[in-house]
């Protein structure tokens, strides 16, 4: 009887350690993470990210490029409207690209390490480790993890979920979520390669800004577009609309909003200039941010950014960095004027 009872534990031990086999601890997982990131040279994502904040989503199909230490390579196309924008860091500095107004600015900049940045794999990991009360499961086939963001709004979207694959650790989804735990922007990746070989000219600064321009024409400058008037719906508490005003000038219609109550800013809009081709980049002192549905410029008090053919300002002595970032991001298209 006793060597029955004996060879019973002996059997269910044996079927806990089957069961533990394939799954390992957030610990073992964490451990994991890192040294894949300190081991890998680099590598090649595709992904769809889709941004809800408007009346509709926005689809933007994303390629990232990533050597180490610190070559970057960003390509943001929204195939609907015509919209593409490409980050790159190099030697030189960081760029953003803005081909259709052959627009391009030069960032004095740490990005992307001053913030989370849902498609970049090194960033996502960092959110991860440095995330002490993040919450983890397994799957049978992913890891799981919920962790705080690191996002200039962060207390709107405070939370995300990230998906990784078991079987090599590679992204599968990011969902970043406000407080009510709704989606506002989510990323699926579709492929990646870890220690991809590039060439030597990948990263260079005059190729990747002929190839931008090359794969989206240039918009017209005679063409007469009628410029939808897009409005904030996130404010900070305390802050109402004021006054709004039309003023005529050569290049168009140019639209400006007054807010104040607590704290006070102005928001412009007007048709975006299309530079010529041989322009060259502009100086800025700040970072780029990463809106959603594009990539503006954020300085102490200023945030411009371009959308459809428009550009945008918006400026405040009042509004903190978080601020201006949250009201930029919630601006949709109400009205075509």
């Amino acid at each position: 009887m006793g060597r029955n009872v004996l060879m019973a534990l002996v059997g269910i031990i044996f079927l806990f350690a089957l069961a533990g086999c394939g799954s390992k601890s957030q610990e073992e997982v964490l451990k994991a993470l890192d040294e894949k990131v300190d081991e890998m040279t680099g590598y090649q994502a595709k992904a769809k990210m889709t941004f809800r904040t408007g009346e509709k989503p926005q689809v933007y199909h994303v390629e990232v490029w990533h050597k180490q230490p610190s070559y970057y390579r960003v390509s943001l196309k929204n195939a609907d409207k015509g919209q593409s924008q490409m980050i790159l860091r190099n030697d030189e500095g960081v760029f953003v690209f803005t081909p259709a107004l052959n627009k391009t600015f030069k960032f004095v900049s740490d990005w992307p390490k001053n913030s989370s940045q849902a498609y970049l794999y090194e960033s996502l990991v960092k959110d991860i480790l440095s995330d002490s009360k993040a919450k983890f499961k397994a799957t049978d086939d992913y890891y799981v993890f919920e962790t705080k963001t690191n996002y200039p709004n962060s207390e709107v979207i405070p939370t995300q979920e990230i998906t990784l694959r078991k079987k090599d650790l590679a992204p599968v989804s990011v969902k970043v979520m406000d407080t009510d735990r709704k989606a506002l922007l989510t990323v699926e990746f579709s492929n990646v390669e870890f220690n991809k070989k590039f060439d030597d000219d990948a990263f260079d600064t005059k190729k990747n800004m002929t190839g931008a321009r090359l794969e989206v024409p240039t918009m017209a400058e005679g063409k007469e577009q009628v410029m939808a008037v897009m409005y904030p719906s996130q404010l900070p508490k305390g802050v109402q609309a004021l006054e709004e005003k039309e003023v005529k000038g050569e290049n168009g219609t140019r639209v400006i909003m007054t807010f104040g109550g607590k704290k006070s800013f102005t928001l412009v809009q007007e048709k975006a200039d299309v530079l010529p081709a041989t322009s060259m980049p502009v100086l800025v002192n700040g970072d780029p941010v990463d809106l959603g549905f594009t990539i503006g410029a954020l300085t102490d008090r200023t945030l411009t950014w371009w959308y459809n053919g428009a550009e945008f300002t918006l400026a405040s002595d009042d509004l903190t960095p978080e601020e201006m970032v949250m009201v930029a991001s919630s601006v949709q298209e109400k009205a075509a004027k």
